[in-house]
């Protein structure tokens, strides 16, 4: 455990909500590894229909990736300003071909060979796109647990949508099917963004 993780109080989920910004100046200090592999783990954890989990990450901490990066996303400087990026994509056509591996161990060579049925089933006969639009939606829960996740272990992040993905795919080698949910710089606030402007409970809601 890093002396990072070590000294910093984890938030509850209530307090990780709460205080959650989106903050686009940061500390100019090395993510903690320990912290970071934390918070991806946490992440990993979103549940996903079928159990696809669709998601990946690609972590971006070299300066020199993270300034063509902010070239990708139209100059905006959060990405460079935070010392690492994640970049969250999903990958539909890597998760049908090794679907016997989202398969609970309980379930047995039977399970495995089910999954690879039901994934078939379902995914078989749609495009390539419409399979990649699937799991970009899956890939979203992921992201909403990635920052209450950062959050709740004293960092901070912005989920970008303003980037051009056919360079962010090609700066990062990925496929082309690949779909990217969010650029997400990530590191310790250096200002304490806005605070919540947010529509009440009983504005967004109704009761049946």
């Amino acid at each position: 455990m890093g002396m990072t993780q070590a000294s910093t109080k984890t938030l509850s989920v209530q307090e990780a909500i709460e205080t959650r910004r989106s903050i686009r100046q940061f500390e100019q200090a090395p993510l903690d590894q320990g912290d970071l592999r934390e918070i991806l783990r946490l992440a990993g954890l979103a549940p996903s229909a079928w159990n696809a989990q669709t998601w990946r990450f690609a972590v971006v901490q070299s300066p020199e990736l993270r300034a063509q990066l902010q070239e990708a996303a139209y100059g905006q400087p959060q990405v460079t300003s935070a010392p690492a990026v994640i970049v969250l994509y999903s990958d539909m056509e890597e998760v049908l071909a090794t679907a016997r591996e989202t398969a609970h161990p309980g379930m047995g060579e039977e399970g495995a060979a089910q999954q690879e049925q039901t994934f078939q089933n379902a995914f078989g006969a749609m495009s390539v796109e419409q399979r990649a639009a699937w799991a970009n939606a899956q890939a979203n829960i992921a992201l909403g647990y990635l920052m209450i996740a950062a959050r709740g272990l004293g960092y901070d992040t912005v989920p970008m949508l303003g980037f051009q993905p056919d360079k962010v795919r090609e700066l990062l080698g990925l496929p082309a099917h690949a779909q990217i949910a969010a650029l997400l710089p990530i590191g310790r606030r250096a200002h304490e963004g806005f605070p919540h402007h947010r529509h009440s409970t009983d504005r967004i809601t109704k009761f049946y």
